[in-house]
């Protein structure tokens, strides 16, 4: 498939409730997951960051970015969507625009866009200029011959944006505007308790995505509470550092090797990459 086409299926998949989207952060981590059966893999900004030697949170080069999110793309057969943070450089409408092409000409099926952070210690960016931003990612796409399924993220309550009674008017507010001005989905990180979830996927009137973590409902609880996309953010990520974190330990500390014994087998983590020897 080439990028446009990559794109529309994904977006096809979206009609899956949930579609569930575990998050990659190299082309090592992207091929364990297709291997286990999802049918699109999302990158995670916290791990591609962690994987260059930096910390989350725009403190990543957009080459770096790129450069990680081209291996994904290459290493896998399923539709990738980049996690792009608030685009990089400046953050400004023209910076979103080179990221997404640059994403297009790798074949990238969807991107994460974020409203933060604001200017002037803002938490968030107003309303309007995320709009513009959404509006010069799908320009862009389309200029360049492509499509692109675009998850617009509201850290509304990530942050604690507002007061907390005032928090859901404006996640709604939010969302209403940037899927009429080009989102496929809303994205709402930081929140976890049913009641919330159930009330956002009423409220803002199109395709919601979870980030769950520890505590959130199950999978089969999101469909129910109305989630059309759920993903775990950095939590894969995390949970396999965990594991090489427990593996160094044993190793340095009691000098023996049990933590090993729960490795994927060689033979079948290397045959994972027997086709790209070809």
């Amino acid at each position: 498939m080439n990028q446009a086409e990559r794109a529309r299926y994904f977006r096809q998949l979206h009609n899956r409730r949930p579609l569930i989207l575990p998050n990659a952060w190299d082309a090592g981590s992207a091929r364990v997951i297709e291997a286990a059966g999802a049918a699109a893999i999302a990158t995670t900004s916290a791990g591609v960051s962690w994987c260059f030697g930096r910390s989350d949170g725009r403190k990543l080069r957009r080459e770096h970015m790129i450069q990680a999110v081209h291996n994904i793309v290459e290493s896998v057969d399923i539709p990738v969507t980049a996690d792009i943070e608030s685009g990089y450089g400046s953050n400004s409408a023209a910076d979103v625009a080179e990221t997404v092409r640059e994403l297009i000409s790798i074949g990238v099926a969807g991107i994460n866009l974020e409203d933060s952070p604001g200017h002037d210690g803002q938490a968030l960016l107003s309303p309007e200029e995320q709009v513009e931003r959404i509006r010069i990612a799908r320009d862009t796409a389309g200029a360049a011959r492509g499509d692109l399924v675009i998850n617009a993220r509201t850290d509304v309550y990530l942050f604690g944006f507002g007061e907390p009674e005032t928090r859901l008017e404006e996640v709604a507010k939010r969302a209403i505007l940037y899927r009429s001005h080009g989102a496929d989905c809303v994205f709402v990180p930081g929140v976890v308790d049913t009641e919330t979830i159930a009330a956002l996927a009423k409220a803002i009137e199109g395709p919601l995505n979870i980030m769950a973590t520890p505590g959130a409902p199950s999978v089969s609880r999101l469909a129910e509470l109305g989630v059309a996309r759920v993903s775990v953010g950095p939590g894969v990520a995390q949970a396999a550092y965990a594991a090489a974190q427990r593996a160094a330990r044993e190793l340095l500390e009691e000098g023996t090797y049990g933590a090993l014994e729960a490795a994927v087998p060689f033979p079948e983590m290397n045959a994972l990459f027997a086709r790209h020897c070809n």
